[in-house]
């Protein structure tokens, strides 16, 4: 778990580098909200990812911009950002051609993190077997390095809001030993990063999402 975290450490600066240099001038990493169809609600607390951009300004050597991006899956410039987030609480629709473009965007070098907050699970995993017929949602250990990216989570995911109750689920979706899609459950990791007030979620909680989300990021850059 020490030899990722020093290994992941190091390789921060050399990302934000290749970041930088494969960028416009003057541009900054964001992370794009993928909208979709089907009724959920795809923008739902807007406050979630300029808070984690925000984090991640102060906390690593990242140049992130202030403001998500938001995409769908049919804009050209969909492939203009290495993360996807997706999120809500009801019905994910991806018509055939969407699943195709998602699906091309995934297998060259795209990264989706989705995290249910509460009522998506059923439809968004319906939704990725469209997108890959051929792969299954598989535990990740928290051996894992995405568990020790930059702060460590020996026990896994932590758990933001209850949910069902139980443990967090933290899932993942491989092509060719890359980590495409990774899935939080029955958490809600990205309602911690929300304004203090809309959830109301004592301050340790807070950060302990925001901590995450970073490892999360940081991992798919770094990959």
């Amino acid at each position: 778990m020490k030899k990722y975290s020093l290994l992941c450490i190091l390789l921060l600066l050399p990302v934000c580098q290749l970041i930088a240099q494969n960028a416009a001038p003057g541009s900054r990493f964001t992370i794009a909200r993928l909208k979709y169809s089907g009724g959920g609600d795809w923008y739902n607390d807007p406050s979630i990812i300029p808070n984690m951009l925000r984090f991640l300004n102060e906390n690593t050597n990242l140049r992130c911009g202030t403001d998500e991006a938001r995409v769908e899956v049919t804009d050209n410039a969909l492939f203009s950002y290495p993360v996807l987030f997706i999120t809500g609480h009801g019905r994910i629709v991806f018509s055939q051609q969407e699943a195709e473009r998602l699906r091309n965007y995934l297998l060259n070098g795209g990264f989706l993190y989705a995290d249910d907050d509460y009522g998506m699970d059923a439809s968004f995993r319906k939704m990725m077997k469209k997108v890959f017929p051929d792969k299954k949602f598989v535990d990740l250990p928290f051996s894992h390095p995405l568990f020790s990216m930059l702060y460590p989570f020996p026990a896994g995911v932590p758990k933001i809001h209850e949910h069902d109750g139980g443990p967090g689920k933290t899932q993942a979706l491989f092509h060719d030993g890359r980590l495409i899609v990774l899935y939080t459950q029955n958490t809600n990791i990205s309602d911690g990063w929300a304004d203090p007030e809309v959830h109301q979620d004592p301050e340790p909680v807070r950060r302990a999402a925001l901590q995450f989300g970073a490892n999360i990021i940081l991992f798919a850059l770094a990959q």
